[in-house]
């Protein structure tokens, strides 16, 4: 177990060194030096010439062949619904794969609320080491956040989305938590009066007033925060930064062609509820360590019985959000996964402005779709999204 109330930002340094104000002088210039993306913004130099990216930028990349002759208008729609990238894998195979103009098929991007699925794939990894009891209350892992929302439930109530917390998820609203959340993370301009990181934030919510279960085990309300609550959870059992604990428990056992990277905020803690990126090839290879039972080409990263609990969805009759079970009357959710309840089984990480982490265990097929909606969350986007994966769906039982 960590020591301090977080992990240190670097090896070797203590918490909270070096800091912005601090990084060019001793002793802290031993650490920044190294590792400055983490403490100023920081573009990419890229290893491709300037003109090669051009000429590159002026086409799409379109391979869809194998599922136009089944759905003839999927490019249109893929257009239509703001792809950036899209990609099919079926096994190891890559059936089909699109990338807007501009946008290289190895290029990383934002995963928004996809990175929640990430790390309940973390934690499932620390519940099968036996190092997390999902069983076991919030509080015995993080004490600092006795008297907050997270004061009674479990952790099981943390990954399943049954708290029930006093936070507003409304992404446009300037009054709401999960934008003062975003401020937290530095993610948006900070106000005065804003904690001055997530670790803080997250002490500062309450309960709802009207809980129908005050100690989790409600309904189900999405809640951002959540997810972060489990990442402190995963640095408090392990004495990892939360960025460290995603490497070793699962991006450095899929194979992956190339870094993802993450967020972090004034303390390197990592936005895991949204601040992920990566290649759409990666984030395929996520979802074959759940259609494969937890395996990964690098060894196993959750049991068995994790990846086949996400597969076979959670409390149905917890799950209230109309605009989820308008399109999914069937649906759930658990472990950080929205489970559709269709038959065809189909389960996804989702994210903001139309990120997709699609699984279709009938066609052992992981579909990505990056996407860069005008609107975060609208039931008309999330009604085309949903119908065109279902629709791809389709189409690979004739491929």
């Amino acid at each position: 177990m960590s020591t301090g109330p977080h992990p240190a930002r670097y090896p070797g340094a203590p918490a909270g060194v070096p800091s912005l104000d601090t990084w060019q002088e001793a002793p802290g210039n031993r650490w920044a030096f190294g590792g400055l993306a983490e403490l100023v913004p920081t573009a990419t130099i890229s290893r491709t010439a300037p003109g090669v990216r051009a000429a590159a930028a002026e086409t799409a990349t379109v391979r869809l062949d194998a599922l136009t002759p089944h759905l003839p208008d999927l490019e249109r729609r893929l257009e239509a619904t703001c792809t950036d990238a899209f990609l099919v894998l079926r096994g190891d195979e890559v059936v089909a794969e699109y990338a807007k103009p501009g946008f290289a098929p190895d290029q990383r991007h934002l995963l928004m609320s996809v990175s929640k699925s990430l790390c309940g794939l973390v934690v499932g990894a620390l519940v099968g080491d036996g190092r997390i009891d999902p069983d076991r209350p919030v509080v015995d892992y993080v004490p600092e956040l006795a008297g907050s929302a997270y004061d009674g439930p479990t952790v099981r109530h943390v990954l399943d989305m049954r708290v029930a917390v006093d936070y507003d998820e409304n992404y446009v609203d300037p009054a709401s938590e999960v934008q003062t959340h975003d401020r937290s993370a530095g993610w948006r301009v900070r106000r005065p009066g804003d904690p001055a990181d997530t670790y803080e934030f997250l002490t500062t919510l309450r309960t709802r007033p009207d809980a129908d279960a005050p100690g989790g085990g409600g309904a189900f309300q999405y809640c951002s925060a959540n997810t972060d609550v489990l990442a402190w959870i995963v640095e408090r059992v392990t004495g990892l930064r939360y960025v460290e604990a995603l490497s070793e428990f699962l991006w450095s056992k899929l194979g992956a062609d190339r870094d993802a990277t993450i967020t972090v905020d004034a303390a390197g803690f990592g936005f895991a509820n949204a601040g992920i990126s990566c290649t759409a090839r990666d984030l395929a290879r996520v979802g074959r360590v759940v259609l494969d039972g937890g395996l990964a080409p690098g060894g196993r990263v959750v049991p068995e019985a994790w990846a086949r609990g996400i597969l076979a969805g959670g409390d149905r009759d917890a799950m209230t959000y109309e605009g989820f079970t308008g399109a999914f009357p069937g649906g759930s959710y658990t472990s950080q996964w929205w489970c559709m309840g269709n038959e065809r089984g189909n389960v996804s990480g989702i994210g903001i402005h139309g990120q997709n982490l699609w699984l279709d265990p009938a066609t052992d097929s992981v579909i990505v779709k990056f996407s860069t909606w005008p609107d975060p969350d609208t039931a008309e986007w999330n009604d085309l999204q949903s119908t065109l994966l279902v629709d791809v769906c389709e189409a690979l039982d004739s491929v």
